[in-house]
């Protein structure tokens, strides 16, 4: 049996079910802009953090999958008009973190869950605005029809996973955040800018999967 491609949904799907990198619920420092900034990460770890869950959505194209991001609108109270991953808080009735995802990508971009392959999961991601988020990797197959919710989505777009998964896509900027130069990186890709809390989980998935 030949090797499925090597950006194709079958590949991720293989790739995040043998990751390696130590345990998931532990190992966030070792990743994504946690390395860029090790001080300010270390200092959340004492800090009283919200749960939150983020579905990264691989839609099963062929050889090439593509990955489902939004823009939040500028409305929000956090995060506002940032480029995102469908998710938020988990509420006290979700019984995990991907449930909480499915729900979320449900409630803001209308992807049905019976579309949804949850997968694996990725180490934490510590937000300095006070969530420790789950990305929980999923494969979805077409058919779904998204709808983004007003309250809480601008617009919906894929970006192809082989782009995403190339370091030379990757670029680390900084600026000052509360009197301290914190690093992160940045995608841009067509007309959007990837960047912040998303790209952090995007450079952690390259690193786990892919590098």
């Amino acid at each position: 049996m030949s090797a499925a491609p090597l950006f194709s949904a079958a590949e991720f799907r293989r790739r995040a079910l043998s990751q390696t990198g130590g345990p998931v619920d532990l190992s966030w420092r070792e990743h994504g802009d946690s390395l860029l900034n090790p001080d300010m990460w270390t200092s959340l770890e004492g800090l009283k953090l919200r749960d939150a869950a983020v579905l990264v959505p691989v839609v099963d194209d062929g050889e090439t999958a593509k990955v489902i991001f939004t823009k939040r609108t500028a409305t929000l109270r956090k995060h506002s008009g940032q480029i995102a991953f469908p998710g938020g808080a988990i509420d006290a009735e979700d019984r995990s973190p991907e449930m909480a995802a499915l729900r979320e990508a449900e409630e803001e971009i209308g992807l049905a869950p019976r579309f949804v392959e949850t997968v694996a999961r990725l180490p934490h991601y510590l937000a300095a605005t006070g969530f420790r988020i789950t990305p929980v990797l999923s494969v979805v197959r077409r058919g779904f029809d998204l709808k983004p919710n007003p309250a809480e989505v601008d617009s919906i777009f894929e970006v192809p996973l082989s782009f995403l998964m190339d370091p030379q896509n990757h670029t680390q900027d900084s600026t000052v955040w509360q009197g301290i130069e914190r690093h992160f990186y940045r995608m841009p890709y067509e007309d959007w800018m990837i960047w912040g809390i998303t790209a952090g989980i995007v450079r952690t998935l390259y690193e786990r999967l892919y590098a």
